[in-house]
């Protein structure tokens, strides 16, 4: 019987460096980069799935969970667009940060140090965010399953991971972690990439039907993360509960 998704490894690597999550230099820089582009894709998709209009705080009354939530990069400014949020990370030292952070910038957020299989909430999500977290977990089929359980019927979940193909290697590691030094060298394993049609093909398992697939690619020209239909790299899925 599936007990557990938590990859030791996986914590004690971002453990170590949690304490940069907020510079914007640090080693989280390639995040704080990409953060723009998640955040309006969310919010859109959010505001049209629940056809929210005419508040200032536009995610007023919707329940999110940010699943690997880290620093709270997500968490962040999902709060301050009214949702309410809860955080979940399986890192102790990435959780203390993010209410750090949290409290310094007058946010209520609701942070835990957990997965989805072990959190206990009587909680159903309008929304779960599980925003480049798959690639690190032991149990990709059990971790899914656990978070289709958290969400509501109707309700939204966004997976945002890599490919697995040679150009997610040749771009995300040999690129991003050997010669660009974007990221510390041993983030990715090329092995724990997932295909979209395997993300597609578990979902299915757990009432997640596939509303929308996009790329996501990095434009040296413009020096940003922008949306695209090559999805050979970086993706992003949304997936509704029926």
């Amino acid at each position: 019987m599936k007990t557990n998704t938590i990859n030791k490894k996986e914590i004690e690597k971002f453990s170590k460096i949690a304490e940069e999550w907020w510079d914007p230099k640090g080693k989280f820089k390639p995040l704080h980069n990409f953060n723009p582009i998640r955040i309006s894709y969310l919010k859109e998709n959010i505001i049209k799935n629940f056809n929210l209009q005419g508040k200032d705080k536009i995610l007023s009354g919707i329940k999110i969970l940010d699943i690997g939530c880290g620093g709270g990069l997500l968490s962040e400014p999902m709060s301050r667009l009214g949702a309410e949020v809860f955080g979940m990370d399986a890192s102790e030292k990435n959780i203390e940060v993010a209410k750090i952070h949290a409290k310094k910038s007058n946010l209520n957020i609701e942070y835990f140090c957990s997965s989805p299989e072990k959190f206990k909430t009587d909680i159903k999500f309008d929304v779960i965010l599980n925003m480049e977290i798959i690639e690190h977990v032991e149990d990709v089929d059990f971790f899914l399953e656990s978070c289709s359980k958290l969400l509501k019927e109707n309700g939204i979940m966004f997976v945002a991971t890599l490919n697995k193909t040679l150009k997610s290697y040749i771009f995300a590691i040999v690129g991003a972690e050997y010669i660009l030094k974007w990221l510390p060298i041993g983030t990715h394993k090329w092995s724990k990439f997932v295909k979209p049609e395997e993300l597609i093909k578990i979902t299915k398992k757990y009432n997640l039907t596939l509303n929308e697939l996009r790329g996501v690619k990095f434009n040296l020209i413009t020096n940003n993360w922008q949306l695209s239909a090559d999805n050979s790299v970086n993706y992003i899925a949304k997936f509704t509960k029926i």
